[in-house]
């Protein structure tokens, strides 16, 4: 039986960060689904799962902590990194506050992405094996 390949939702209005992330991550495997604004990211959720959303804290139409807030239930059992190129401590401990499961300050080198991603979703495959 073939594996699935995971899927990530990448948030972030900058469409050259878009273009990288979902090129590095393709090569690795990953499935990339991606969205410019909080609006557009509710809106795949609906009618998708995501094993990983990467999420902007800067988005045109709202805070990406405010996103992840609104998205608590759609991604409850998704890994959720925030990445931001403007690192504060007010906004790191209020990404994990409403569940981030990473932090990262952009520019994100690409081999530490990738290796913060498998962590991410190890862990998760992990406690979702316990709890079952």
């Amino acid at each position: 039986m073939a594996t699935l390949k995971k899927t990530i939702l990448v948030v972030d209005d900058d469409k050259s960060i878009l273009r990288t992330f979902t090129r590095i991550l393709q090569k690795s495997g990953y499935e990339i689904d991606t969205a410019e604004t909080g609006k557009e990211a509710m809106e795949k959720t609906e009618t998708r799962s995501y094993d990983l959303a990467l999420v902007d804290i800067r988005l045109p139409d709202m805070d990406g902590t405010d996103l992840l807030a609104k998205l608590k239930k759609p991604l409850q059992h998704t890994v959720k990194i925030m990445i931001t190129g403007f690192p504060s401590l007010e906004t790191g401990v209020k990404a994990l506050d409403e569940g981030a499961d990473a932090y990262l300050v952009k520019p994100v080198k690409p081999q530490e992405l990738l290796i913060l991603l498998e962590e991410k979703l190890k862990s998760r495959e992990e406690a979702s094996e316990i709890s079952n």
